[in-house]
Parts: structure tokens; C-alpha cells; sequence
């Protein structure tokens, strides 16, 4: 594997902002921004993946989604099973899976990042992926987190009497949104009159990209110091579920899609990542008693730089030795 592969300036960001938090520098992030740089970023990938779509295949489009369907409901059993072997309780195991199901938008941009420079093309189906894979995970939890309830029953009425808005909040979310719409724009809209606002997504976006990473890397050096209170059982699922997560997405995007070494990398890294935006103010509403500490320091602290510094380029090494 080759290291020189880290050095690119998104990653380097995110490393930067892990350590000024470690050392405990006063750099901050002002309010909000990471928000805007998120809805920015979002769109610049849904309309990429809209005006790519327009030149697809329905049929492969179609695969596409039955793929983020399995990956999106299979990842978050999966997860749970493994969690509940360990002996964590129930109601946290649910919590935890959803997160697992669900998908990185800033994992998924730093790998497309990774891909632009090493110069290795991609499918534009992995964004569709992308778009699909919040609810179907956060729809996951809160069915486990229902059959794993022991309440009382006027307590069950209540989690069932918001359930159905929290499966309406699944499918429209913002982040969810954003990216199917975005994609739909660039879907319809003629290229003449994308072509007025595509470099205002195009040549700022590797900029905006390592703001986004800088902030992410802060945030994951403020959870460094949760790591003992998550226990040493969660902290190595962490790292096992996004290399259990690449191993389904390779074969996935290799054997099923018939993806090329960019796009099966790209869906190797929707199956290894672990939602940190869209599943815990879900996951807070409807199961207030699992553990917020656990469910985020394990997505941001602990699976989101694996995955940035380390699991990218290996799977990156796994897929090349593959495809050779």
C-alpha cells in the first residue's frame, strides 16, 4: 500500500484539524460554516451525478439502487448481531447499527478526492447509492430498537404514535434531499444552461472539501477523549465493521455491479462508512435511552479517520490486487 497516497490536501486537512484539537490549540470553526460547506458540497456531488445519469443506463441505474437497498437494510443486522454477541445491551446495539447502515458524506468525498488525485475515473451510480443508503439504515434501528423494547405498553404507543414521523424524517432529510434533487437538476436541466453555475461546483469544490475535512478533523479530536468511557469491545468494532462493510461493498460493486476500480473503491467506502450527520438526531428521538457518547464517538471518533487515514487506500490496495 502505498503511503504517499495519504498526502493529498483533503486528508491533510482533516489530520491538521485532528491535532489542533489534541494539543488543545484555540482554532474554531465558525458557526454554522460546516453546515453551508456540507449543503455545499452536497449539491457539487448531485449535480456531478445528474448530469452523469443523463448519459446512463436505466437498467444499470437500477441495479445501482437494488444494491444500496441490501447494502442499507444487511449492514445494520449485521452490525446489531455482532453487537448484541459482544453483550452490549439492545436498546444501544440498535443505536449503534443504524449508524453502520447509514453512509459518510464526508467519507465518500474524500474518497472521490483520492480517485481525482491519483487521476483514476468512476461510475456516476455510486451518488444514487450515496442518496439512498440514510433511511433504509435509520428505518433498520428504529424496528430493532421496537422488537428490543421491553416497556410498558402505553410507553410502545407513544414510540409508535412517532415512529411514522420518523420514518417520514428518513426519507426527507435534508442531506437525502439535497442530493436527489441536486441529481435531478442535472438530470433535466440542458448542459447550456448548467454550464452557467457547474464551475462554481467544479473548480471551488476541492477547496471547500478541505474547510469541510479541517472541521471534521477538529471534531474527531474532541471524541479522542471518550475512547475509554466507549470500552475496548466497541472501539475495535469501529474498526472491524467498516472492513466488514468494504468486504460486502467490493464484492458488490466488483461482482454484482461490474464496476471499474474507481467505482467498486466507491462503494467499498459507502459499505465501510458510518453516518455522523443524518442517523444520531434520529437515533436521539427515538431511542433516548441508548448511550450518544457510544453511537458518536465510534462514527466520528472512531470510524471516520480510520476510514480517511487508513481504510481508503487499503481498500484501494485490496481492489487493485483484485482487478489485476
Amino acid at each position: 500500500m502505498d503511503v504517499s497516497s495519504l498526502l493529498i490536501p483533503a486528508v491533510l486537512f482533516f489530520a491538521l484539524g485532528f491535532i489542533a484539537q489534541v494539543i488543545r490549540s484555540d482554532l474554531k470553526f465558525p458557526p454554522d460554516l460546516a453546515k453551508a460547506l456540507s449543503i455545499y458540497l452536497l449539491i457539487g456531488i448531485g449535480l456531478k451525478g445528474g448530469i452523469e445519469l443523463s448519459h446512463a443506463d436505466l437498467g444499470h441505474a437500477l441495479n445501482a439502487v437494488a444494491a444500496a437497498l441490501v447494502l442499507g437494510f444487511g449492514l445494520p443486522i449485521a452490525a446489531y448481531a455482532i453487537l448484541v454477541a459482544g453483550r452490549l445491551d439492545k436498546l444501544n446495539a440498535s443505536a449503534i447499527a443504524a449508524h453502520y447502515g447509514s453512509v459518510s458524506a464526508g467519507t465518500f468525498l474524500t474518497a472521490i478526492a483520492y480517485l481525482q488525485a491519483q487521476q483514476i475515473t468512476f461510475e456516476s451510480y455510486p451518488v444514487i447509492m450515496l442518496a439512498l443508503m440514510e433511511s433504509p439504515a435509520i428505518i433498520v434501528g428504529l424496528l430493532l430498537a421496537r422488537f428490543s423494547r421491553n416497556g410498558a405498553r402505553g410507553e410502545d404507543d407513544a414510540r409508535e404514535n412517532h415512529m411514522g414521523e420518523l420514518l417520514r424524517d428518513a426519507f426527507t432529510n435534508g442531506s437525502v434531499m439535497l442530493l436527489f434533487g441536486a441529481m435531478a437538476i442535472g438530470l433535466l436541466v440542458k448542459p447550456a444552461s448548467l454550464a452557467t453555475i457547474t464551475p462554481f461546483y467544479e473548480v471551488l469544490f476541492m477547496g471547500v472539501l478541505s474547510l469541510f475535512l479541517l472541521e471534521m478533523g477538529m471534531e474527531a479530536g474532541k471524541r479522542i477523549g471518550e475512547f475509554g468511557r466507549a470500552g475496548a469491545f466497541l472501539i475495535a468494532f469501529g474498526v472491524a465493521m467498516p472492513l466488514i462493510g468494504a468486504a460486502a461493498g467490493i464484492a458488490i460493486g466488483h461482482a454484482w455491479l461490474g464496476f471499474g476500480e474507481g467505482g467498486v473503491l466507491l462503494v467499498a467506502v459507502l459499505g465501510a462508512s458510518a453516518s455522523y450527520i443524518a442517523v444520531p438526531p434520529a437515533m436521539r428521538l427515538a431511542i433516548p435511552e441508548a448511550n450518544p457518547s457510544f453511537y458518536l464517538t465510534l462514527s466520528l471518533g472512531v470510524t471516520f479517520p480510520f476510514n480517511v487515514l487508513v481504510g481508503i487506500p487499503f481498500y484501494h490496495y485490496v481492489i487493485k490486487n483484485l482487478l489485476a
